[in-house]
């Protein structure tokens, strides 16, 4: 007898137009992300009404949320489906179909911060490991648990923060990648930044520090080596190509980056990080507030991937992250509202699909309970910003802060300053009851809800 993955991704095989209509899949932390050969044979009001999909987007791909956990192993069983069919040829038969769909929504700016959400997000488990056991170990050591000069405190702080110090050279291996270049070539550009050995170096009378420029240095440097290795190779005779090349490229690369990258990533860096603490140190709890508030329609459009490099860049800079939990209470938002719909609603479809996405919800991942219950009943998800903004200005006002990033919602806790977690805890607590109150009171009627016949 099937498994319920298994009837789960036949359920949407159907609902896609059968194997032969697939040209490619993948899956994220939450999404399957499918790319049919014709949309017109998707029936995607059915999709929506499958039990145990979340919600659906329509982007590059379509995406059917499924939650986290759970898309992996859809995913399997969705794709031994494909094998078995006999249907699979997925790189030859998408090629028309993807490059359709990209030059359909290619914009300008859609297309870099893809390019940035591709270059950060393979690295979400690694900071998000790395954040935890960072932050659970600072905690544990300030509350005078474990001693700060023991063996065990010296494990953990190289553990938990080894990542961190090399961070440059896995940002600039998918930079590089992203924009057409060598990964390894990419890398060289993260060492160019970060290498102790820049300080013995002196220009225009000053001596250079490592470091200089930061995440953003590091971008430029990397997308930079990618575009020169791939003109320098339109002039070299293939049979010379790997030894003139990426000498000719990292060369190039060095000299522009120190002259160049370093000093102007610097002044971006400091920018960002001045500028972002000026907005909440003039604007306190209304600048929280407008923050906290308009975080969900970023998650919605995909914008908010470009924030890492920003989250980053304050912790290198200053320690820590005060923008973060402001942002997290956008989740928090969703969760009080969701709440607030469940116990109003008798639909028990609705009641299933805010059930299967709560969880997940409150341990920081919010897209099921956007996609799949608040954003197309409308109004909550309003209602749900607003609560997300309440949260957000009283993080604000308590000046609260992280020392790594990583997920948001409870897991959060772990990584916010050791002296300031309860106030994050209570902050948190109060974007869901202002979600759940906004919600209960204004957001949500049962006649919304037809779609959930």
């Amino acid at each position: 007898m099937a498994g319920e993955n298994t009837i789960l991704a036949e359920k949407i095989l159907d609902k896609l137009g059968g194997a032969s209509n697939i040209g490619s899949y993948t899956h994220c932390m939450t999404r399957l992300r499918v790319t049919p050969l014709d949309e017109s044979l998707v029936d995607k009001a059915g999709l929506k009404k499958i039990d145990g999909v979340l919600g659906l987007v329509e982007e590059e791909t379509l995406q059917i949320i499924l939650g986290p956990g759970k898309v992996n192993k859809v995913t399997e069983e969705f794709g031994k489906l494909l094998e078995a069919s006999g249907e699979l040829n997925l790189n030859d038969r998408a090629a028309s179909k993807k490059s359709e769909i990209n030059k359909k929504n290619a914009t300008p700016f859609k297309l870099f911060l893809r390019k940035i959400a591709s270059i950060f997000i393979p690295l979400i488990p690694a900071l998000v490991a790395s954040g935890l056991i960072t932050g659970i170990s600072k905690a544990v050591i300030q509350a005078g648990w474990l001693d700060g000069e023991s063996q065990l405190a010296m494990i953990l702080t190289v553990i938990g923060g080894g990542l961190f110090a090399y961070l440059g050279i896995l940002v600039g291996i998918n930079a590089a990648k992203e924009f057409g270049g060598s990964p390894a070539l990419g890398g060289l550009a993260g060492i160019l930044i970060i290498n102790p050995s820049v300080a013995g170096i002196t220009l225009f009378g000053e001596a250079l520090v490592p470091g200089r420029g930061g995440l953003i240095g590091v971008l430029l440097a990397a997308i930079f080596i990618a575009l020169v290795e791939q003109r320098v190779r339109k002039f070299v005779p293939q049979s010379l190509d790997i030894i003139i090349t990426p000498t000719v490229s990292l060369l190039i690369t060095g000299i522009v980056t120190y002259v160049v990258f370093m000093p102007v990533g610097g002044f971006i860096s400091e920018g960002i990080t001045k500028g972002l603490l000026s907005v909440l140190d003039i604007g306190g709890v209304v600048a929280g507030f407008v923050l906290g508030a308009t975080f969900l329609p970023l998650v919605v459009t995909g914008l908010h991937q470009g924030l890492t490099p920003v989250h980053l860049e304050l912790i290198n800079s200053i320690g820590d992250d005060p923008l973060l939990p402001i942002l997290a209470m956008g989740g928090a938002g969703q969760v009080g509202a969701a709440f607030a719909i469940y116990f109003k609603t008798k639909k028990k479809r609705l009641k299933r699909a805010i059930g299967g996405a709560l969880p997940s919800g409150m341990l920081g991942i919010g897209e099921p309970l956007i996609f799949g219950v608040t954003l197309p009943l409308g109004r909550p998800f309003i209602t749900a910003c607003l609560g997300a903004g309440v949260g957000g200005a009283f993080q604000a006002h308590f000046d609260i802060a992280t020392v790594a990033i990583g997920v948001s919602g409870l897991p959060l806790a772990f990584i916010v300053n050791a002296g300031e977690i309860l106030l994050y805890l209570v902050g948190l607590v109060i974007a869901y009851a202002a979600g759940f109150a906004f919600t209960y009171l204004f957001g949500f009627k049962d006649e919304m809800a037809g779609e959930f016949d």
